[in-house]
């Protein structure tokens, strides 16, 4: 009789833990299935971090400076021609000072002059220029907080000429730092760009699974 009931227990008992260990076993398999594909589709969408390398917003930023200096680049023709105007005396020397030594000199000097102003002006007032509002770009120190004069100025004095902005960037691209969005001056003055909306060039965000 005990032998029988002993029997019957083992039998009653031994496919409900076989049961509970499958059940157990297919969680965690199933969980980390998820983790693995989760995994692999941020490996291939690539989540938006300031510590990854973003090839798209440093793009939009290469655009919004274009956008910038075509419009700095025209008052800076301006200038020259009226100084030509007003020093020598006619629209005839003007033309000759744009096409001599103010194309060679004055051009570069009064264009990185009007670009450290008018960046950090812009970028201290309002956040961003013309050419980052257009590209949805906005300035801001690394905490969040607005810009002061100070800090925009610093971050843009290697405008002063093209050469000194490109190493300023390939300094910032190529040198690890915690936020790969910041070009060189931007670490010295604390300040980095974000993305303010969605811009042309990124994907649109996959839609969410089914529940």
């Amino acid at each position: 009789m005990v032998y029988t009931t002993s029997r019957n227990r083992k039998s009653i008992t031994q496919p409900s833990m076989d049961k509970r260990l499958t059940s157990c076993g297919s969680k965690v398999i199933k969980t980390s299935r998820i983790e693995i594909l989760a995994g692999m589709k941020d490996m291939t969408t690539g989540n938006e971090s300031s510590s990854q390398f973003d090839m798209n917003h440093w793009i939009l930023r290469f655009v919004a400076l274009i956008i910038d200096n075509i419009l700095l680049g025209i008052v800076a023709i301006v200038i020259i021609f009226g100084l030509g105007a007003l020093l020598w005396g006619g629209m005839y020397y003007g033309l000759y000072l744009w096409g001599g030594f103010g194309y060679a000199l004055l051009l570069p000097f009064i264009l990185g002059v009007l670009s450290i102003f008018y960046f950090a002006l812009f970028e201290s007032s309002s956040g961003a220029t013309l050419g980052k509002k257009v590209m949805g770009l906005q300035v801001q120190m690394v905490n969040g907080s607005k810009v002061t004069f100070d800090k925009a100025f610093i971050r843009n004095i290697s405008k002063i000429y093209g050469l000194f902005l490109l190493l300023d960037w390939l300094i910032g691209i190529a040198t690890p730092g915690q936020d790969h969005r910041q070009k060189y001056t931007d670490r010295m003055a604390g300040t980095t760009v974000v993305s303010t909306k969605q811009s042309f060039m990124s994907s649109a965000p996959p839609p969410p699974p089914p529940q």
